[in-house]
């Protein structure tokens, strides 16, 4: 693994950084209160190609490598304040974009994936229920074949996008009696009939972009609309969620930088007992820890990447990536507040708001028990 960044890809990087910093600064302080989507950095973000990072030069997209996209994506948190725009870019790609990409139909692919690349479509992923959660595969909502048409019935919940998608890849049971393996998935439109997307639900954190729940009553779709054949639902979701896993996270990688190094100025310049507080030990070794995490944290998503990359088994480094990536934003930012002091705690900051969005990482795209049981899975335990 050579993680050394070419000319090209460090240019990219700042070209990167250079456009968030430009185009995607915003009162996010205001609209995080308020739980405000900003669909016109969304469509900045779509003409400036970030959806199609990517995906095939032939499907409208740029075509980068994983590597080179997470690396990017990593340049977008960095100079980027929204954290649910970036993560919501993240879960576009690497999860709606790449079910698509992989079990698509070449008119679910031209339709949906460049709609998606375009900033015309959001797409939402319909897994989660009520009475599933981490334990994914255990759905109650069912879709029965009716001629050449499937009837579906249930409700999703946690869904990034669901108030505003414009579409949603839902997974529904067709033979119930098969457990996991007669699951299967449907891409299936917000305006057809018997679909609901319910109001915007308010969260701890992340709450520039919209989750909430998708009803579906006697909703009634072509077998067009399958993605994948039927029954093909368990390893759809095991596929995208292993993208998903292991990249969805790069953003943060950015965020952590810069906290890292708003902390480190924060300890330089302000001052208690006639020196700066960062020739307190207290302090020192906070910021050390903050770099420690920030590199290791680092060197595990790219070899996530890489393995992603050269087509080689990574669920068990996925799962460590997303156990050790989240909790360590988390851990950080609780250690930015600690040395920002009782300004960090305020608002105005925008510290404490990187400690309301990281503990969202700890549960989004499987919790960190849940990741800690695969690796221990893995492990032969």
């Amino acid at each position: 693994m050579d993680f050394a960044w070419t000319p090209e890809q460090e240019q990219l990087f700042e070209d990167v950084v250079r456009f968030a910093r430009e185009e995607l600064a915003d009162d996010v302080v205001a609209r995080d209160r308020d739980g405000v989507f900003a669909a016109d950095l969304w469509g900045r973000c779509a003409r400036y190609g970030v959806l199609g990072w990517p995906v095939p030069e032939d499907l409208g997209g740029k075509g980068y490598s994983v590597l080179t996209s997470a690396r990017l994506m990593e340049a977008l948190g960095y100079g980027c304040r929204d954290n649910g725009l970036t993560f919501a870019l993240g879960a576009q790609m690497w999860g709606v974009q790449k079910a698509l990409l992989r079990f698509g139909s070449a008119a679910q692919v031209d339709r949906y994936v460049r709609g998606s690349i375009e900033g015309r479509l959001l797409g939402g992923y319909g897994m989660t229920e009520a009475s599933s959660g981490s334990d994914a595969f255990a759905l109650t909502t069912t879709a029965v074949r009716d001629g050449d048409h499937f009837v579906i019935n249930g409700e999703k919940v946690l869904i990034t996008f669901a108030p505003v998608a414009d579409f949603s890849i839902v997974f529904a049971a067709t033979d119930p009696e098969a457990g996991r393996w007669g699951l299967s998935a449907f891409v299936v439109d917000a305006d057809t009939p018997g679909y609901t997307a319910h109001p915007v639900e308010e969260k701890m954190g992340l709450r520039t972009v919209p989750f909430g729940r998708i009803s579906l009553r006697d909703c009634r779709v072509s077998r067009d609309a399958l993605l994948g054949g039927e029954g093909s639902g368990a390893g759809i979701f095991s596929f995208s969620q292993g993208w998903e896993r292991g990249l969805v996270m790069a953003p943060q990688l950015g965020v952590m930088q810069r906290v890292l190094e708003e902390s480190i100025a924060e300890a330089r310049n302000r001052r208690r007992g006639g020196n700066p507080i960062g020739k307190h030990q207290a302090v020192s070794h906070r910021i050390a820890n903050m770099k420690l995490r920030l590199d290791m944290a680092r060197l595990m998503l790219y070899r996530t990447a890489w393995l992603q990359e050269e087509g080689r088994p990574n669920l068990l480094e996925a799962a460590l990536t997303k156990i050790y990536l989240s909790e360590s934003f988390a851990e950080s930012s609780l250690d930015a507040i600690a040395i920002f002091g009782g300004a960090g705690y305020k608002t105005e900051a925008g510290v404490e708001r990187q400690l309301r969005d990281a503990i969202g990482g700890t549960i989004y795209g499987g919790t960190s028990d849940i990741q800690r049981n695969i690796v221990a899975g893995l492990l032969g335990l």
